[in-house]
């Protein structure tokens, strides 16, 4: 076949817990084009099918791209015109689903299917066939099933070297890709514990390293005008510490000069812990935003996976 240019789909797809058994998995959805004489909502169809296959077994979003990827290719195999009133075409697909390793170009697992679709007209008749491709015997269960054990594997063999590299990233101060490489980590993975805890290590720096860039603006911001309109700049930056930042106490230290000074002209409050939340819950989910939020940013627009077909 030859080289597709493929836009990434804006929803990608990746697994987290749809339900409490169910492990998470970062999987996007990836679909190309449809060359003629597909109709062109066609590859719409085709990504709500997959969506579909997705939560049958379980998964939920990612909004970002891993490299790890699920897509489907559809093949017309045989048209037939119905005579009558009116004259009804009848279209024949071949449908093949695929898991894969983009950056690796590697094939995890595939299934294919048939499908006939019947409408009055030929866009139609396509539609039809890809309502009526079945995701949910039990092949199609097994291709996810391979896909998921095969992704998992992956974070099994290479923990270390993720850890290694998200340290690495961390001491360079990109937090945020530090964070990404983590947040990744299926939880059927066997170093998913661990990688809670280097999280929680590069987050723990992350929020030290931000608070005191933060802390620095505020300073700044009061020194230059010591009234309502310094404390209201300074304000902005303090209002982005979070209590479990080293500087924290300091943060409060000037909050309460700049309160003294200002007096109720400042409404204004540092940031607290919230009682009876799960803190611990809160801060792996805290982390792990920030860094599918990096990952979601770094996706490339266009790739191509000619290679899969």
């Amino acid at each position: 076949m030859k080289k597709l240019a493929i836009l990434l789909c804006t929803a990608f797809v990746a697994v987290s817990a749809f339900a409490q058994s169910t492990a998470n998995l970062p999987l996007s959805v990836v679909v190309e084009d449809l060359p003629q004489p597909f109709p062109t909502n066609a590859k719409v169809q085709l990504v709500n099918k997959i969506n579909q296959m997705l939560t049958a077994n379980g998964i939920a979003s990612f909004d970002a791209f891993s490299g790890f990827f699920i897509t489907a290719n559809a093949n017309p195999v045989e048209k037939n015109v119905i005579a009558g009133a009116p004259v009804q075409i009848s279209q024949t697909l071949e449908v093949t689903f695929y898991i894969a390793d983009y950056y690796r170009q590697t094939v995890f697992a595939t299934y294919s299917v048939t499908a006939k679709g019947v409408g009055e007209t030929e866009a139609k008749s396509y539609l039809n066939a890809f309502k009526r491709v079945n995701i949910s015997n039990p092949e199609a269960k097994k291709f996810i099933e391979t896909g998921k054990a095969k992704i998992v594997n992956y974070y099994n063999t290479e923990a270390e070297n993720i850890f290694a590299k998200a340290r690495q990233l961390a001491a360079q101060h990109n937090y945020e890709a530090a964070l990404f490489e983590l947040s990744s980590f299926p939880t059927a993975c066997s170093a998913y514990a661990k990688s809670i805890e280097v999280g929680n290590e590069v987050y723990q720096h992350y929020v030290d390293y931000m608070a005191q860039q933060y802390l620095q603006q505020a300073k700044a911001a009061w020194m230059a005008e010591q009234n309502t309109v310094g404390a209201a700049a300074a304000g902005e930056w303090l209002s982005q510490i979070l209590p479990e930042a080293s500087c924290y106490d300091e943060a409060v230290e000037l909050y309460k000069e700049i309160k003294a000074k200002v007096l109720d002209d400042w409404k204004f409050e540092m940031k607290k812990y919230q009682d009876g939340v799960d803190l611990e819950k809160q801060r792996i989910n805290a982390w792990k935003e920030v860094g599918v939020a990096y990952g979601k940013n770094q996706q490339p627009t266009t790739t191509y996976i000619n290679w899969l077909y």
